[in-house]
């Protein structure tokens, strides 16, 4: 079993009807959620909409969630200020987490060897397994294969890889140059499939707020072989993936949507994410039928 399960699930942080942290929501969404079958949960992330949580509230996240929970807490806590991000996870390695995800710093646009000394700072100030994710299209800045490659080999509490930047080839280079036990995770839902067939190990999903048993199905299917099937539940997952997010409802308008139709007080995104498109919620409703049926109908 990977270090964080295959399942895991980067969880939306539910607000109040003013915009305030609702930590009671927080918790009964995370009890609910390791109940449909994650096997861990990032918080604070970017679809916890992390730009937008004060340091106090993200630890206020981290602690509740930790205490409520039995599978591993991975957390959010790096952005764009390396001495900021270095203090919050220090503190955040206090309460009870079991690991912390480092996004590679967004805007500035650093070099890679900024990213290198970022991330090697951000490693040393935990003795916590730190998970590097690379998502080019929101930082503005891929991770470079030779990057990752050092980071992996020389520190050794960098342990995983959250792999968004859409190019499996590489991919594939970097966990060939790693060690055995840097695992890689997909962290872009359409690429669940091509990152197995490469060496990743499981998926921090999006979609995994309402699909986990799917997932896990068809990690479980890939895992003894049956590709047919793990294609077949892939195919039956593209609905899903595509709900998750576009131009006009990013990641995570379209997953709170989801989730309050699905009784959880998740409230609305905080500005800049912008206001939901009409309609959005009978979207969520239909994609959410399509796949009740398919359960029905695969039993």
């Amino acid at each position: 079993m990977p270090r964080f399960g295959r399942v895991s699930v980067a969880m939306v942080t539910p607000f109040d009807e003013v915009g305030e942290l609702d930590i009671d929501a927080a918790v009964a969404l995370a009890k609910w959620l390791v109940a449909e079958g994650n096997e861990s949960l990032v918080v604070a992330g970017t679809t916890g909409e992390s730009a937008t949580l004060s340091i106090d509230e993200k630890l206020t996240l981290f602690e509740a969630i930790a205490a409520a929970v039995t599978v591993p807490v991975i957390a959010g806590t790096t952005g764009s200020n390396t001495r900021q991000d270095i203090g919050l996870t220090a503190e955040a390695s206090k309460l009870g987490i079991a690991g912390v995800l480092g996004v590679s710093p967004y805007y500035s646009r650093p070099s890679q060897t900024g990213i290198e000394v970022h991330f090697r700072a951000i490693a040393s100030s935990t003795d916590l397994p730190v998970v590097l994710y690379d998502i080019p299209k929101r930082t503005g800045r891929k991770m470079s294969t030779s990057t990752l490659i050092r980071l992996a080999n020389d520190v050794t509490n960098i342990v995983a890889l959250k792999d968004a930047a859409g190019d499996p080839s590489e991919t594939a280079k970097v966990i060939a140059a790693s060690p055995n036990d840097f695992e890689v995770y997909s962290g872009d839902s359409p690429m669940n499939l091509p990152l197995l067939a490469v060496g990743a190990v499981g998926a921090i999903g999006v979609c995994t707020h309402w699909a986990a048993p799917e997932h896990l199905a068809m990690f479980n299917a890939w895992n003894r072989n049956d590709i047919g099937e793990a294609q077949r539940l892939n195919r039956l997952l593209i609905e899903s993936y595509e709900f998750e997010g576009n131009d006009d409802a990013p990641n995570p308008v379209q997953t709170k949507s989801m989730m309050r139709t699905l009784g959880h007080a998740v409230g609305a995104c905080r500005l800049p994410m912008g206001p939901e498109p009409d309609g959005t919620e009978d979207s969520a409703r239909t994609v959410y039928a399509h796949l009740v049926a398919a359960r029905a109908a695969s039993h």
